[in-house]
């Protein structure tokens, strides 16, 4: 019988987390999926490990946030300070998840979180406080127009991290299926850089002018 107590069980549910996760979504993933996957026999592992299905799937993004964080902050050193320079190592640090199944099935599960991320309010999920990441998206937001009205502002900068994260996650999906991309990756990482810094440069909206 499969113990439920122990990092090592915690390791496999938060493997198996990621496999259910990115097959069947996270609003649809089944927890006895995820216990059955993890060769656990007692159908409340994951709540003993994790407290609920909220928790383990926090933990699965912790996880690849701890990979890519180290990536980004080497990205970082010596980038140039500006839009594109800071994007180029997003995007780049993002692109290191693509070389591994598991980072492929975890693109495929964060691209779904991207709207509880905490940039529309300026307040970071649990697993972004204090990341690399998050101060990264405040010196993003240092390098839009400083005319830009504050719901604007934020609302960009989601979009753009939201575009990024469905960029991935597409690719990702294309690589665990086996199809071929249309462009190799090195043109798909520069025209995602070229696209998100297009979006958050656009001038500001004006309204009541006709087109």
């Amino acid at each position: 019988m499969a113990r439920t107590s122990g990092a090592g069980t915690r390791e496999k549910l938060i493997r198996a987390g990621e496999e259910v996760f990115a097959a069947q979504g996270v609003d649809g993933a089944q927890l006895r999926d995820i216990v059955r996957i993890a060769g656990q026999s007692n159908p409340s592992a994951v709540q003993y490990h994790f407290g609920s299905r909220g928790g383990l799937l926090d933990a699965v993004m912790a996880a690849r946030q701890r990979r890519t964080e180290q990536v980004l902050t080497a990205e970082l050193e010596g980038a140039p300070d500006d839009l594109r320079g800071l994007l180029t190592a997003l995007v780049r640090a993002e692109a290191s998840e693509l070389r591994t199944e598991r980072g492929r099935r975890c693109l495929r599960v964060s691209a779904q979180l991207s709207h509880e991320s905490g940039v529309r309010t300026r307040t970071p999920h649990p697993t972004l406080d204090g990341t690399v990441y998050w101060t990264l998206i405040g010196r993003l937001d240092e390098h839009l127009a400083p005319g830009l009205p504050e719901p604007v502002r934020l609302e960009r900068l989601d979009l753009a991290l939201t575009l990024i994260g469905a960029a991935m996650s597409d690719r990702a999906r294309q690589y665990l299926a086996g199809t071929t991309p249309l462009t190799g990756e090195d043109v798909f990482l520069a025209d995602l850089v070229a696209t998100t810094s297009a979006l958050l440069r656009a001038a500001p909206p004006t309204l009541g002018e006709s087109s």
